[in-house]
Order: C-alpha cells, then sequence, then structure tokens
C-alpha cells in the first residue's frame, strides 16, 4: 500500500492506486488509512480545569455558560441565590473554594455559577420556574444543557457540608457530557423503567 506524503503529514492513497482494485480491495484499502490516520494526533491529552463564571444576571449569560459547559463536555453546576438569603452566604464561598482547589477535576471538570435569582432580568425571564427552583439556596447541576433535576439539592445542611459537596462535586463531573440522571438504582423513575422492561 502507497501513501502520499506531504510536509510530514500521511495523505489519502492514491486514486491511480486505487483504481486497479476491486471495490472491496478499494474500501480496505481506504479503512487501514482511516485507522492509521486515526490513532495519529499532534495534539497531547490535557487534563480538564475546573472553570469559575461570573454571577448569572441575565438569561444571555446562563444560556453562554450552558454552551461553554457542553462544549467542553463538562458538567455546569449552578447555586441559585438571592441578595437577602444568608445560607447562601455560606455555601457560595465553600463551592468556590473547592471548585477552585479542583475538586472534580480528576473525574472530568465542572464548570460553576452562582444565578441571583431576584436578578430583574432572571426574573423577567422566569429562569428559576423554568428549572422548578422553588427553594434559595439550590443547587443544580446542568449536563448537555440539561437540567439534572434528579440530582438537585436544596437542604441547607447539606449545602454547608463540605464532605457531602465534595462527592457531589466529583458525582456531577463523572458526566462527562453523558447526561442522565446520576442517581442511585433505587430512585424515583428506576422503578418506572423497571416495569417497562418485564
Amino acid at each position: 500500500m502507497h501513501f502520499l506524503f506531504s510536509s510530514g503529514r500521511q495523505a489519502l492513497p492514491s486514486s491511480r492506486r486505487l483504481l486497479g482494485k476491486t471495490p472491496a480491495a478499494a474500501a480496505v484499502t481506504c479503512n487501514q488509512f482511516a485507522l492509521s490516520a486515526a490513532s495519529f494526533s499532534t495534539s497531547r491529552t490535557v487534563a480538564a480545569k475546573n472553570q469559575i463564571y461570573q454571577s448569572v444576571r441575565n438569561l444571555d449569560q446562563f444560556h453562554t455558560y450552558q454552551l461553554l459547559s457542553s462544549s467542553s463536555r463538562t458538567p455546569l453546576l449552578t447555586l441559585w441565590t438571592t441578595s437577602y438569603c444568608p445560607t447562601c452566604r455560606v455555601v457560595e464561598p465553600l463551592l468556590r473554594e473547592l471548585v477552585e482547589t479542583g475538586v472534580g477535576e480528576e473525574e472530568g471538570g465542572v464548570g460553576f455559577c452562582t444565578v441571583e435569582y431576584d436578578a430583574p432580568d432572571v426574573m423577567e425571564a422566569g429562569l428559576g420556574l423554568s428549572y422548578m427552583i422553588n427553594s434559595i439556596p439550590t443547587l443544580l447541576s446542568f449536563d448537555a444543557q440539561e437540567a439534572q433535576t434528579q440530582t438537585k439539592v436544596t437542604d441547607g445542611r447539606q449545602l454547608a457540608n463540605r464532605k457531602f459537596l465534595e462527592e457531589w462535586i466529583r458525582n456531577e463531573a463523572r458526566r462527562h457530557g453523558n447526561r442522565g440522571g446520576g442517581g442511585s438504582p433505587t430512585s424515583i423513575f428506576s422503578g418506572l423503567f423497571s416495569k417497562l422492561k418485564e
């Protein structure tokens, strides 16, 4: 099999070399090229880094962060807060510290932002209603732009628990843009879908 080389890179097999072959033999030659090209990469693998974004105060910011998170195949962790929430003032710095120190990076990385629920543009857009935010603070993950409501956290005691938050962040980071509820086999939907399989 002969390949054309230019500037140190492989090129497609010469069309003159494929013309004399049967269609099956030509397909094998092209498949062999595709396999050898697929294993060749000039980029090195880079470990995912956690990202911290500015507070969301309007719909455009929120959608931008969702797209950035989705394109990098990392979940977006959102902490829904208000200006009058004393628990939020405890939870937000703790979450920020965990994300900044790299919790979840080994599992694939996460993005993090707070959503100011009482910001006029956020309230006008009905963003909280869209994602069933009925308690403040609320910790909600988005994977591939989909809200992961099964793993939503609203309990203030859990949100102030460092060990709980570390495990929650790691669990969400394991998604890698593959969606999924992240729930346990005993989640609310497991019984429903297991009955459908029978």
